[in-house]
């Protein structure tokens, strides 16, 4: 059974930082690009960030670029996403997500992907609550 499960969300004041984890099982981790992808409160998905199946690359969303670090550990089966500087707009419910490494090149180039990469992705996470306020 594919599994993606996502943790370290929470309560974090403006300015501060959180590091999410999404631990796979059920597939061949290296195999895919795995992506975070969010939705805050009332909202529509935003796709967050990409990164490659073997690490060697990895993309952002405008909205936190400079900001967010993604990386993952293969030897692990585990995928990060380091968030600094938060904001309150970055309020919202993250979700991990896997996409096969063939359709990469279908949505992700120039270091950002296309939005519509949320209606491929073939796994999803059930989401950690990240909640920026004071």
């Amino acid at each position: 059974e594919v599994q993606l499960v996502e943790s370290g969300g929470g309560l974090v004041q403006p300015g501060g930082s959180l590091r999410l984890s999404c631990v796979a099982s059920g597939f061949i981790f290296s195999a895919y690009d795995m992506h975070w992808v969010r939705q805050a409160p009332g909202k529509g998905l935003e796709w967050v960030s990409g990164i490659y199946s073997n690490g060697g690359s990895t993309y952002y969303a405008d909205s936190v670029k400079g900001r967010v670090t993604i990386s993952r550990d293969n030897a692990k089966n585990t995928l990060f996403l380091q968030m600094n500087s938060l904001k309150p707009e970055d309020t919202a419910m993250y979700y991990c997500a896997a996409i096969r490494e063939e359709v990469r090149n279908d949505y992700c180039s120039d270091s950002r992907c296309d939005p519509a990469i949320t209606n491929a992705f073939d796994a999803w996470g059930q989401g950690t609550l990240v909640t920026v306020s004071s």
